[in-house]
């Protein structure tokens, strides 16, 4: 039986925003999420979850006793559901060579910088460290390397004179809300792909930045 919707499993570690954000836009889009999944069992995204009829499970990272058996595990349960892809939505651990090679080309991920630059943790602050003009957020393959993988999408803010790195999270958050869903269908319809380390779009390979959804 053809699938009606795009089957997208996420996998979250907290509150869950993204995880919303893709909630709310799946109810008039091409995707359906049938799984959510947190390796923390405190995380506010697995109430978003229930309160939509999702499945919400837990797989506590804490009970296993390496990253391996714990990303086993973890892909023994995403199998269950099939996914036609899998969107990290704060998910906050590093995935195993072995996890991202099984489902290679089917990973997304977004990080709060206009990747390929900041890559890691703290980066609000860094770009302010740094004196840059602008900061953004960028949705990316997930690769075995660390943020590495080919960029999709970026999405683009001033960085202004009274701006601190709480001020920039929040201006970030709003712009994770409006590209991640968009980026999602555009791999639901189809029109993307990974493909030797390189994203295209409609056949077209993507510049090494992606692109800026809502240019400045």
């Amino acid at each position: 039986m053809t699938k009606s919707h795009c089957s997208v499993v996420v996998l979250i570690s907290g509150n869950g925003t993204n995880l919303q954000a893709l909630i709310d836009d799946s109810t008039h889009s091409n995707y359906k999420i049938t799984a959510v999944i947190s390796n923390k069992p405190e995380a506010f995204g697995l109430s978003r979850a229930q309160r939509s009829g999702i499945p919400a499970l837990t797989i506590n990272h804490k009970d296993y006793s390496s990253r391996e058996l714990f990303d086993h595990a973890l892909m023994e349960t995403i199998d269950t559901f099939n996914p036609d892809i899998i969107v990290l939505a704060g998910f906050m651990r590093i995935l195993s060579a072995e996890f991202v090679k099984h489902y290679c080309g089917k990973i997304l991920n977004i990080h709060p910088s206009l990747l390929p630059a900041y890559t890691g943790t703290n980066t609000h602050q860094r770009v302010l460290d740094a004196g840059e003009k602008y900061h953004g957020v960028s949705v990316h393959f997930v690769t075995e390397e660390l943020d590495g993988g080919p960029v999709i999408s970026q999405e683009k803010i001033k960085i202004e004179a009274d701006d601190n790195a709480d001020s920039l999270a929040n201006k970030i958050h709003q712009k994770e809300h409006i590209i991640y869903p968009k980026t999602v269908s555009w791999f639901a319809a189809g029109r993307l792909h990974m493909n030797a380390n390189r994203a295209y779009l409609d056949n077209d390979l993507l510049p090494e930045t992606g692109i800026e959804i809502s240019p400045l």
